[in-house]
């Protein structure tokens, strides 16, 4: 175990060489049902980011940037350095690295999880990997990363790859695994695409997963019948699982993760191909021995993070859902009624941004990263 030294060491003069520059803080107001918002530009200059980790200060977190690099960024605006001993990844298309987890013991173990693409398959295909590394005491490298998860087989040409990290109340590692533009492998038990996996920090796989010593079945699958999954958060108030996912052209749904569940794709489906034409596989909109979303967009916004909001900070969102939308390029609020969605609001319309991620702060504002070949990280919060 790493001694583990003070996060003071922030401000050290080493992270802050060779640092990107930034733009002083900004902020603009934009309104919103629940009252005038405040958006502050937090950093600038961010290269296609995908996600945030807070680190246990709660001022500073870790940032993946698409490409390849892993940042460390202060809420005053500081942007370190990439930092050393991140996997190489294969960063085409909608691949790169992608998503960043802190252990739930972090402050023992200092063990920082990405999720990446990852290439070598057949005819330079790839797949989603998995592994976690040691974040160093001066904060400028991931040491001894080792992969503790691989889709397999490979098989994206550069789209599909999911790829959020969830750690439950018990400390089970979810991964969603896109499909790969594979669209039956979804249904297919001895792949991992299109699935939600379950495994233990280090990569092993829990006995009393569902399919444990099935034959021909991967026993690392928790459900199945997914498409892309680009969003997912564990529910604060009842533990549960949710995850949202990109549909086709329309489609796009939330659903709660249950365990051994068939989620449908591409049996089921409210969207079409994009070609106009209706998915090949597809019996309707529901289909007997699935599951039906828990919400559906029939014109797609594109969905990406997803947060639960159970801060104090802002008591109008409390219970409220933040997710972001890439294609409508929009931050959505839903309001619930126990699990059901009883109303709807578009947020930060006005960056005309696509939004990637969205995670509730240790201050209790959201903060809202942008993928863009100029990316940027926003605090949001009401006046």
């Amino acid at each position: 175990m790493l001694r583990k030294n003070p996060l003071a060491i922030l401000c050290a003069s080493v992270l802050i060489t060779a640092t990107v520059p930034v733009l002083a803080a900004a902020t603009q107001t934009m309104k919103s049902e629940e009252g005038t918002l405040e958006v502050t530009t937090v950093v600038t200059g961010l290269e296609h980011p995908w996600s945030l980790a807070f680190l246990p200060d709660g001022k500073s977190m870790l940032v993946t940037e698409r490409p390849g690099n892993l940042r460390l960024v202060t809420a005053d605006g500081k942007l370190s350095a990439p930092l050393n001993g991140v996997p190489t990844v294969w960063a085409k298309a909608q691949g790169g690295l992608l998503d960043v987890a802190l252990s739930p013991d972090f402050k023992q173990d200092r063990m920082v999880y990405l999720s990446y693409a990852e290439g070598g398959g057949e005819d330079n295909k790839a797949g989603t990997a998995v592994g976690r590394g040691r974040l160093s005491d001066d904060l400028t490298a991931i040491k001894d990363f080792q992969v503790i998860l691989r889709q397999e087989p490979k098989l994206s040409e550069g789209n599909h790859f999911g790829s959020r990290l969830v750690f439950d109340r018990d400390g089970y590692l979810f991964v969603t695994l896109g499909e790969n533009n594979d669209r039956p492998t979804a249904q297919d038990l001895d792949k991992l695409q299109g699935k939600v996996v379950r495994i233990y920090p280090d990569g092993t796989v829990p006995k009393d997963n569902p399919f444990v010593g099935q034959a021909n079945v991967r026993p690392e699958i928790w459900s199945y019948g997914q498409r892309n999954p680009q969003g997912a958060a564990l529910n604060p108030w009842n533990g549960t699982l949710w995850e949202n996912e990109h549909g086709p052209l329309g489609g796009d749904e939330i659903n709660i993760i249950e365990r051994g569940r068939n989620y449908g794709w591409p049996l089921a489906t409210h969207g079409i191909n994009y070609s106009g034409k209706p998915i090949p596989e597809a019996r309707g909109e529901t289909v007997e021995g699935t599951v039906a979303p828990n919400h559906v967009w029939v014109k797609s916004p594109g969905l990406s993070g997803m947060a639960f909001y159970d801060a104090d900070r802002f008591k109008p969102w409390q219970r409220n859902v933040f997710i972001g939308a890439l294609v409508s390029q929009e931050l959505i609020r839903l309001e619930f009624d126990g699990d059901k969605v009883v109303h709807e609001e578009r947020l930060l319309g006005a960056l005309r941004k696509r939004i990637r991620d969205v995670r509730q702060g240790p201050d209790g504002y959201l903060y809202v990263l942008t993928d863009e070949e100029d990316g940027a990280l926003y605090k949001v919060g009401l006046k």
